[in-house]
């Protein structure tokens, strides 16, 4: 059983690393907040608001992931995503950034709600994704700070100091990934 120290910890990293981040976004003028490193390797590539998007996709799909692992015994999280949300990456760009750091705090108020109503054994719970392994409850609510913090650093133009842990080795290139998923949904299929 998880501690509630280690509870009352992760809570504190998310709301101090959620700060950082709004405050790296705010600290954007219109023009930054569309900027696009030329020198950069996927995720990297995307705008200040594609990154805010995009944390508002994972936020939706961590939730989901940890409601996967308290619904059954380690479950494979392959086919498991959140809801869409209404500002996907692709049209980030015609959002503005209160506009994003609003959504993301809807969903932030969300993920706290969830994490508040979780008896300490329900942190030990697991959940196996292709991407990233077998995780428990606690290890998958830790990837909110330190996504938050990889991005916070992205918006900044600066190198994160936290690097996922992919099973592979690295980070499969997300960009790429998007820009094929919208290619084969205007293909139709």
């Amino acid at each position: 059983m998880v501690a509630k120290e280690l509870v009352d910890e992760l809570k504190a990293k998310m709301r101090a690393e959620r700060a950082e981040l709004i405050a790296a976004a705010r600290s954007l003028s219109p023009a930054d907040a569309l900027h696009v490193p030329t020198d950069a390797q996927g995720e990297d590539q995307w705008t200040a608001l594609e990154q805010l998007a995009h944390l508002w996709e994972m936020e939706r799909s961590y939730d989901s992931w940890v409601r996967a692992a308290l619904d059954s015994n380690n479950p494979d999280l392959s086919g498991v995503a959140g809801e869409p949300v209404s500002i996907p990456i692709e049209q980030a760009n015609e959002a503005t950034v209160d506009e994003l750091l609003a959504r993301l705090e809807v969903e932030r108020a969300y993920t706290h709600g969830l994490i508040d109503g979780l008896s300490l054994d329900a942190f030990d719970r697991t959940a196996t994704s292709p991407a990233f392994g077998t995780l428990t409850v606690l290890q998958w609510l830790r990837s909110f700070y330190r996504h938050d913090r990889q991005h916070a650093a992205q918006v900044l133009g600066r190198v994160s100091s936290y690097q996922p842990q992919f099973k592979a080795g690295r980070e499969p290139n997300q960009r790429q990934a998007r820009i094929e998923l919208v290619r084969r949904r205007q293909a139709g299929g």
